[in-house]
């Protein structure tokens, strides 16, 4: 099983503390509700746990990977999947940005093919196949983000604050995506100052608060308004 396991972490800028823990494990089958306030450090906590940038003190190591390769000085990088709240996407099309993440996938080209396709109908990105991505609203280069990740069945990934930039139908077509990869096994952290639609198929809280990271397995419930309810059926055609 793979997982990322961060010990006696603490992370500063200049004198002020951002936050510290003790120990966090972030695996697969576990999907995450990141919570604090803005400006603690969801962000940060991150982007640590990708690889991206290094904590003042602690150790982050992944365990359930294959080795990096020798000339990698941080073999953390690549193995927990980033996306940004403003997710980068590549010059080209929408579909230049879906077939790029094949690159990265283990699974033969027929899977591959095959999970594009589904991709594309469950982020409802068809109709802007041959669309620049840089033309594309914030909702739609978020639901391409996220097809673009769901094709290559990631063991580990976060979401910043996803649906931040979304419409309510938006917000469903990533939540059903959201939920295949749980079903799929797929560890999730997903970074949301508030509960929301995605925040409903979490297990396990992560909590930033005076500086300090707290971990529980209770989940508040969201408020009424942004009740979802999926479709079994629908996640069973798609598996």
């Amino acid at each position: 099983m793979a997982k990322i396991i961060a010990q006696d972490l603490e992370m500063r800028f200049g004198d002020k503390h951002l936050f510290s823990a003790a120990e966090l494990i972030f695996s697969q089958n576990q999907v995450i509700h990141l919570q604090g306030d803005n400006g603690c450090g969801k962000t940060t906590l991150m982007k640590l746990l990708a690889g991206l940038i290094k904590p003042t003190q602690g150790q982050v190591q992944a365990i359930g990977y294959s080795l990096a390769p020798w000339w990698r000085s941080n073999s953390i990088v690549g193995k927990a999947l980033y996306l940004h709240q403003h997710p980068y996407l590549f010059d080209g099309t929408v579909l230049y940005n879906l077939a790029y993440a094949k690159a990265f996938s283990d699974n033969d080209k027929v899977k591959l093919n095959t999970r594009t396709e589904q991709a594309i109908e469950m982020a409802q990105l068809g109709h802007l196949l041959d669309q620049s991505a840089s033309s594309l609203s914030g909702g739609e280069r978020q639901r391409l983000a996220i097809a673009r990740a769901w094709i290559v069945e990631p063991k580990l990934m976060m979401l910043d604050e996803p649906t931040s930039n979304m419409d309510k139908h938006s917000q469903h077509l990533v939540l059903q995506m959201v939920a295949d990869l749980k079903k799929q096994g797929t560890g999730m952290i997903i970074s949301s100052h508030q509960s929301c639609m995605l925040t409903q198929i979490c297990d396990h809280v992560w909590l930033i608060d005076n500086n300090k990271i707290s971990s529980n397995n209770k989940v508040p419930e969201a408020p009424p308004t942004l009740a979802v309810h999926i479709n079994p059926n629908m996640l069973n055609n798609m598996a």
